[in-house]
């Protein structure tokens, strides 16, 4: 591109990081789309159907609309921090992105890297620290608005995310000691090395469980949405919220949808790997682009999985929000640590960490149950004894 390597390595970051942002803010407004749609077909109704051919412009015409609508700030609210907030929610999850690999980094072409920011030896707690950012957006939105509801929304957002970032931190460290780095590159090739045996899903099944349920507590999405309860708090934070300020949140939550899936793909299911189509080895002509082609459709698997929760599962009690995360996740993700080191140790094989979490896995079942038994018995009794006092 130049003879200036400095100016050629300039010239690829920002071509790339131009590259990210269309994509994520493209796929966001078409994500909301294939939501929509899904949402539809599950409850037996047509859904967008008018703009365009099956209605694929409907997107564009939301767009529009959220540009051309009346920006609205209520004079009870504090007016730097209502329009600060929206803007902190979608910089953060974007930031997020930045160590994120979307391609084969080694067989990215002259002109294109498949990652913003390469050789980030700490990317997965960069990515953790800044998406932790993401509730100050939400705490603040609801701050500002000076109404109840949105406040009791922020209060909730900012418990259920302290909450969640330690089972979601705690359940890749095991995968951070089988590999011996926090670096997401080396973790794909070391995956795409070892084959398809060699995804991180068959030895850390349990793990993934965890990261991928608190993953969606993050993100605010069902059944973890308890900061926008319609039923409860009329919209939760962003109750006072219209216009692109309004949009701007969506666009963070979806945003960290799409974060979450890339590293579930990443982290869990062998990255850009295939098996004979995209595997280590493979050199042949557009072998990048089928690679890249390989991780976005796993990276679509899950988003549509994540779609098809919400329409599935309802919403959880508060309490058993905060339960899940306390009395379930962190004691899981503790004892799946000491089974990875205790492997690792001793040299055993690593299927025996496939053995072990799904007897962490049933142990917690039987436990959950019992505990759910003891508790109506004693809700039970405690319903007698006040009859009988009655």
């Amino acid at each position: 591109m130049f003879e200036d390597p400095g100016l050629n390595s300039l010239a690829v970051t920002l071509l790339t990081i131009v590259a990210v942002l269309g994509g994520i803010l493209g796929t966001c407004t078409y994500l909301i789309l294939l939501e929509r749609k899904l949402s539809a077909w599950m409850q037996d109704r047509v859904g967008p159907n008018r703009v365009g051919p099956f209605g694929v412009l409907q997107p564009i015409a939301d767009g529009i609309k959220f540009l051309l609508k009346e920006d609205i700030i209520p004079g009870h609210v504090d007016k730097t921090l209502f329009v600060i907030a929206p803007t902190i929610s979608v910089f953060t999850t974007m930031l997020a992105f930045a160590v994120i690999p979307f391609g084969p980094v080694d067989q990215a072409p002259e002109w294109l890297r498949f990652i913003v920011a390469p050789n980030v030896d700490l990317g997965l707690v960069f990515i953790f620290a800044v998406t932790s950012l993401a509730v100050y957006g939400i705490i603040l939105g609801g701050w500002a608005s000076n109404n109840k509801y949105s406040a009791l929304g922020s209060l909730r957002a900012s418990a259920q995310v302290v909450s969640y970032e330690i089972p979601l931190g705690m359940s890749i460290i095991g995968i951070a000691l089988l590999h011996g780095t926090m670096n997401l590159e080396k973790m794909v090739a070391d995956q795409a090395a070892g084959g398809l045996l060699g995804w991180n899903f068959w030895y850390q099944p349990l793990a993934g469980l965890i990261f991928f349920t608190a993953a969606l507590a993050e993100s605010n999405r069902l059944p973890f949405d308890l900061a926008e309860c319609e039923q409860e708090l009329v919209g939760g934070f962003h109750t006072e919220y219209s216009s692109m300020k309004f949009a701007l949140f969506f666009i963070g939550e979806y945003t960290h949808v799409i974060t979450t899936s890339f590293l579930v793909a990443v982290l869990f299911f062998g990255g850009w790997h295939f098996p004979y189509i995209a595997e280590a080895s493979s050199a042949y002509a557009g072998a990048w682009a089928v690679k890249l082609l390989v991780l976005a459709a796993k990276v679509v698997l899950t988003i549509v999985f994540i779609m098809l929760l919400r329409w599935t599962i309802p919403r959880f009690r508060y309490d058993q929000l905060m339960g899940l995360a306390w009395k379930v996740l962190i004691p899981l993700s503790l004892a799946n640590i000491v089974l990875v080191m205790c492997v690792l140790q001793f040299g055993w094989s690593r299927w025996w960490l496939t053995a072990g979490s799904a007897l962490l896995f049933v142990t917690a079942g039987v436990i959950g149950v019992n505990a759910s038994r003891s508790e109506i018995v004693s809700r039970r009794r405690t319903a007698a004894i006040g009859s009988a006092h009655a």
